[in-house]
């Protein structure tokens, strides 16, 4: 259970504070000291470039009501006029499908033969929610406009023709209480609005803010690497934050920071963010690793480089055993966005310090 930080002992130090020998034995306490200073981020998500604000969402749903008639006349004629006009237009129209950019792209190349790559659509539906109501050029047949039609007439498709009959132990993903009987569906809760009860439903089938959700995590995590790039630029320490899917001499997967360089390491610094404790089992698992490489092949007490753990979410704060998996695998080098202040004085960074 995660513990609040107002209610952390302000006495007692942090591992990294303490020699590991201390940490190795008052192991439980120091799961504590960590779980004091995890915060997590599920509840207040970052807003990145390009979120929608509920009123800019509406109107494009007007947009795409007035032009529809109240959505009777779905023609792709119709929509394509909304769509270009007021483009968040083509995300209502993705929400009414219930897919995802890559989801609606698959089904647009199927049924139509337009090829839609999972970029292209997510290209896409990034430059619509970039400007949400600026009037897209059509005329002149580029490759994203022939894309845009072909999602459009896909939908306009779909959501004409309602949920097919499956076999009883299927679900067919339009089975919901706007599209599953075709467009009369859709004009009814248009005309009469939707039932308090069935929102939540369906909120519950799709989870709210899921796909936001899901899209921003990255930022997240970009939130405590930024974090301590600030920190070491301040400290005038040397370091390389490796690209995603880098390369690294001597590691089948490249941290995310070493010091100095590659070619002399001294310290790796790992960012690990998760709401989730079985994710968090496995970025455990990735430090217990990297531990095994510093000591492989030295005498007891003296690895090859120091293991630096920087961790987020409340994903590490549910298995006592992790973090004490990760406490050993760190020799008690973990920190939190809450301590990151300490990074530099409290491990091998200081000898790196320039200013």
């Amino acid at each position: 259970m995660l513990v609040k930080t107002s209610e952390r002992d302000s006495a007692m130090p942090f591992p990294f504070e303490v020699e590991f020998e201390e940490v190795r034995r008052n192991l439980d306490q120091y799961v504590d000291e960590v779980f004091v200073c995890l915060v997590s981020e599920f509840l207040v998500m970052p807003k990145a470039p390009g979120f929608i604000e509920y009123p800019v969402f509406e109107r494009g749903y007007e947009a795409l009501k007035r032009v529809t008639n109240g959505f009777r006349d779905m023609s792709q004629e119709n929509v394509e006029g909304a769509v270009f006009a007021v483009p968040i237009s083509l995300i209502v129209l993705r929400a009414l499908l219930g897919f995802t950019p890559p989801e609606w792209a698959y089904v647009a190349t199927r049924r139509t033969g337009e090829e839609i790559t999972q970029n292209a659509a997510r290209t896409i539906d990034q430059k619509v929610r970039m400007a949400p109501e600026t009037p897209m050029p059509r005329g002149g047949q580029t490759l994203t406009e022939k894309r845009i039609l072909a999602l459009i007439r896909c939908a306009c498709e779909m959501l004409a023709e309602g949920a097919p009959e499956v076999p009883p132990d299927k679900l067919h993903r339009l089975s919901k209480a706007d599209t599953a009987s075709g467009l009369s569906g859709v004009q009814s809760l248009a005309d009469l609005g939707v039932p308090y009860a069935m929102l939540l439903y369906e909120r519950f089938l799709g989870r709210p803010f899921a796909w936001y959700r899901d899209s921003a995590s990255g930022l997240v995590g970009d939130v405590l690497e930024t974090a301590i790039e600030e920190i070491l630029h301040r400290a005038g320490v040397s370091f390389r934050k490796t690209k995603r899917a880098g390369r690294v001499p001597g590691f089948d997967q490249a941290p995310d920071f070493v010091v100095p360089n590659e070619f002399n390491i001294q310290v790796i610094i790992e960012a690990k963010q998760t709401e989730d404790d079985g994710t968090a089992r496995d970025k455990v698992t990735r430090f217990q690793h990297l531990g095994e490489l510093s000591t492989a092949g030295q005498p007891p007490g003296q690895p090859k480089f120091e293991v630096v753990a920087c961790i987020a979410g409340r994903g590490f704060g549910v298995r006592r055993k992790d973090m004490e998996k990760l406490l050993l695998a760190t020799r008690g080098k973990v920190f939190t966005l809450q301590n990151l202040n300490q990074l530099v004085d409290c491990t091998r960074l200081r000898e790196f310090r320039t200013r």
